[in-house]
């Protein structure tokens, strides 16, 4: 008897919540991720640059070439050897609005559980037995957590160590999809 979403309601929520904790306790208790990034030692000076620049809130690159045919420009080329090569994000001015930023994660954590949810739903009959739904699904949410953060070191310069510990937040995340929904996969009645 195959499994439908519906009867994976309850791990698709309890799955995103649990893991919307696990991502609380990350940050507020364990900090690991306080390592990610630096202080300019000139960080006054780039911030009233910046100010000035009077830039929306976006993503910029810099030096900005626009395409990648322009980087065979000598132009280009001089600016990216002189430096400096960045990439900043502006975000609007104010503190962070940390609700909306926490529904939105939330939000994400419910996303994944659903897509985990879809894909093992299609693999996995009623009864199948714990070990291999937690397995199963501890592969997919590894993917839906962690797959995606690797070409931000490739592309974006994040450090690899970086890379490594939003790896490690993938691997919690994962372990604690596939628990709950190995615990509330549908046995034969």
């Amino acid at each position: 008897m195959s499994v439908s979403l519906i009867d994976l309601w309850l791990a698709i929520l309890l799955a995103g919540l649990f893991c919307w904790i696990a991502s609380a306790l990350i940050h507020m208790l364990i900090k690991y991720h306080n390592a990610d990034m630096q202080e300019l030692s000139n960080e006054g000076e780039v911030s009233q640059a910046l100010g000035n620049a009077k830039a929306k809130p976006g993503l910029y690159h810099m030096p900005w070439c626009g395409d990648m045919s322009n980087m065979a420009k000598p132009v280009v080329q001089e600016k990216f050897n002189k430096g400096p090569v960045a990439m900043v994000t502006i975000f609007p001015n104010g503190l962070p609005p940390m609700g909306k930023l926490l529904l939105q994660q939330f939000l994400f954590f419910i996303f994944a559980s659903f897509l985990v949810a879809y894909v093992t739903s299609m693999a996995f009959p009623v009864g199948a037995d714990y070990m291999t739904i937690f397995r199963f699904v501890f592969v997919i949410a590894f993917m839906a957590y962690g797959v995606g953060e690797i070409p931000f070191s490739i592309w974006y310069g994040h450090p690899w160590s970086n890379c490594l510990r939003f790896l490690i937040d993938a691997a919690i995340y994962a372990a604690v999809s596939a628990g709950t929904f190995a615990w509330l996969w549908p046995a034969v009645t």
